[in-house]
């Protein structure tokens, strides 16, 4: 982004670098190899000032790429995943991850992974996720000699499945197929992602 380092943007540029941003991501969601031109006329503004914020379409996809792994990280925060009781903060996180992953498909998508900014915060946030699944190995809920790393791959990859099959989980309407004509709620699948990576799919025991 071309600003000074260590300068906050004025109010107005502030809005209009969120208004490319925004527009980036749902141009770039439907057509990924749209252009500076048609990403400016998404946000309102001319070509000019979007060049005058982002050197270079790849700046401009890096920086949408960071907005949202920030996004996410915020997402995780809300958890209060050292705070709160551990099984509560990965279901609030999930839920949180699950909302942030659907407004920002393409930023958080393969297409946008070479940011170096947001790959820290990625590193970041998994840490957090598995220092979050170690709370929970402390309580017995997973088994002691589980790799936490591994289980950490299952659980975004739980999440990646429900996100394929529900593209439309966060306030973005209401999603309609055949056999369903309901509203995706995020909370309802965080718990199905928690139950199935703690407990698995096989036979509970009775009791």
């Amino acid at each position: 982004m071309n600003r000074t380092p260590g300068r906050p943007l004025r109010a107005d540029a502030e809005r209009s670098v969120r208004a490319i941003l925004a527009a980036a991501e749902r141009v770039l969601a439907e057509h990924p190899g749209a252009t500076v031109e048609q990403i400016a006329e998404a946000a309102g503004v001319t070509r000019t000032t979007v060049h005058r914020r982002f050197a270079s379409r790849q700046a401009l996809i890096d920086a949408l790429a960071t907005e949202a792994a920030a996004k996410l990280a915020e997402a995780i925060e809300d958890g209060h995943p050292e705070t709160a009781p551990p099984l509560v903060a990965l279901h609030r996180a999930t839920a949180n991850v699950l909302r942030v992953k659907a407004a920002w498909g393409f930023a958080l998508g393969p297409a946008a992974a070479g940011s170096e900014p947001a790959a820290r915060i990625h590193q970041e946030v998994a840490r957090r996720c598995v220092e979050l699944l170690g709370r929970i190995q402390e309580q017995g809920v997973i088994a002691a000699d589980a790799d936490l790393e591994w289980v950490r791959r299952v659980y975004y990859a739980l999440i990646g499945e429900v996100l394929h099959g529900q593209p439309a989980i966060a306030g973005a309407g209401r999603t309609t197929t055949a056999e369903t004509a309901t509203d995706p709620d995020p909370d309802a699948l965080a718990a199905l992602i928690v139950d199935t990576v703690l407990h698995g799919v096989g036979p509970r025991a009775a009791g």
